[in-house]
């Protein structure tokens, strides 16, 4: 006899435990076997030489908190159904499939207007054809269509088990101590409460675990800031978005050549103007599932040698982590935009990447201005409830069991501009308006 369930080691977790039947079929699926093949984190491993882990995990590990916080729920007296547990582990485990290659860095770059859970929805459709509809129950947990809405909670809110898995696992994975959330404790003082406003039962957070959520907060503040908009990660995303809008220039000109020789799942993307509405079109799902980091690191290699300097420059940055420089603006200035536009201009037609000519056309692959932004609570939306002492309900920041969550309710807004290394010395800034 194989047992109930097949064993997967977590370092994470420990022993993952996958129920034979439905949930193993998933695992087994091309859908979530691609996910082995896309890195968590994107650039991230190219800053954090630990974080090589990939979405396969993370699916995984989801999948396991899920499992637990069920287990959990049940033994304070919440009644789930066998159905219900397992559409729920479902859900858990294919939340991010609809992910593409290098994650959010170039999911923008593939389709206007896209957002990653359309892409996860339309696979989940796709998958429950395939699968005689096992997962019709699964798809209203995602949609949040479900009467029992508190378990799309679970997957998709301000506190759930895909949180609760990525920011454990990133910060085991790059060594960020800060990361580190005591999510045994969140688990198991997560309820199910009766909401007498709207009649519908909702999860809350008993008091003994707001401090819990207090940490997982700012946990979650400190690795957006030293992880996810990591300065040297926004610089490798600029060089590898670079490439593509290059590629993609070419492509409208009619200049096949120049891209020749790089993944066909890839070009499949680059030829078109795809959008998010495209993401039902079973073309467009097949080369998606088609698609992974792989596809990204041959195409870049070929493009290496292209007969297009740019190109070839940018693919080799992105290579050979030669990344770009990304600079914030100070408070009160601003970046002095003519003196850095002069330099990189001067800097592509020196080195024999441009010319007098075409410096116009190739100074925006070289010379970017964005803003990183980030809140890391908000508690207009889907908020976070705990339920206090006196069995009142509280929305996070204004808890008496919470001090510190009102300040990282607030969108923190960083402008930066990113140019070459080599463009010269670090730019002086000028006392002016922002930019």
């Amino acid at each position: 006899m194989n047992g109930r369930f097949k064993l997967f080691s977590d370092p994470v977790h420990g022993f993952i435990s996958v129920p034979r039947g439905l949930i193993l079929d998933l695992v087994d699926s091309p859908e979530v076997q691609r996910l082995r093949r896309i890195r968590q984190l994107g650039i991230g491993h190219m800053v954090f030489p630990g974080a090589e882990h990939s979405r396969f995990g993370h699916a995984l590990g989801a999948m396991a908190l899920m499992h637990g916080v069920l287990t959990s729920l049940s033994e304070k007296g919440t009644d789930i159904t066998p159905d219900e547990q397992e559409a729920a582990l479902a859900v858990a485990l294919l939340h991010d499939v609809g992910h593409g290659p290098y994650s959010h860095t170039l999911e923008h770059e593939l389709f206007s207007d896209f957002h990653h859970e359309s892409m996860s929805r339309a696979l989940l459709y796709r998958l429950n054809a395939q699968m005689g509809g096992r997962l019709s129950l699964a798809i209203s947990i995602f949609e949040d269509t479900y009467e029992r809405r508190w378990l799309h909670q679970l997957i998709s809110s301000q506190l759930d088990m895909d949180r609760l898995d990525y920011l454990r696992r990133d910060a085991y994975y790059t060594g960020v101590a800060e990361g580190a959330i005591g999510v045994g404790r969140i688990i198991k003082t997560l309820r199910v409460h009766p909401d007498n406003g709207s009649g519908l039962d909702r999860i809350v957070v008993e008091a003994k675990g707001a401090y819990a959520i207090e940490n997982y907060i700012i946990a979650r503040r400190l690795m957006y800031w030293q992880v996810y908009l990591h300065k040297t990660v926004i610089a490798g995303d600029h060089v590898l978005r670079s490439v593509i809008r290059r590629v993609r220039m070419w492509l409208r000109e009619g200049e096949e050549d120049i891209v020749a020789g790089a993944s066909e799942p890839f070009l499949f993307f680059l030829r078109q103007e795809l959008t998010g509405a495209d993401v039902s079109d079973p073309e467009v799902q097949d080369a998606f599932v088609d698609l992974d980091d792989a596809d990204i690191l041959f195409s870049l290699k070929r493009w290496m040698r292209s007969q297009d300097p740019i190109l070839a420059d940018l693919s080799r940055r992105f290579l050979e982590r030669n990344f770009f420089r990304v600079e914030y603006q100070i408070e009160n200035g601003r970046l002095p935009m003519e003196e850095l536009s002069a330099s990189v201009s001067d800097f592509l037609i020196g080195s024999g990447l441009s010319t007098q000519m075409d410096i116009q056309r190739d100074l925006p692959f070289y010379l970017l201005q964005s803003q990183s932004t980030h809140e890391a609570y908000d508690p207009n939306e889907d908020t976070i409830a705990v339920l206090n002492r006196a069995g009142r309900i509280d929305e996070l920041s204004v808890s008496e069991d919470v001090q510190v969550i009102e300040p990282l309710a607030k969108q923190q807004v960083r402008p930066y501009v990113c140019y070459p290394k080599e463009a010269g010395a670090m730019v002086s800034r000028l006392p002016h308006e922002p930019l």
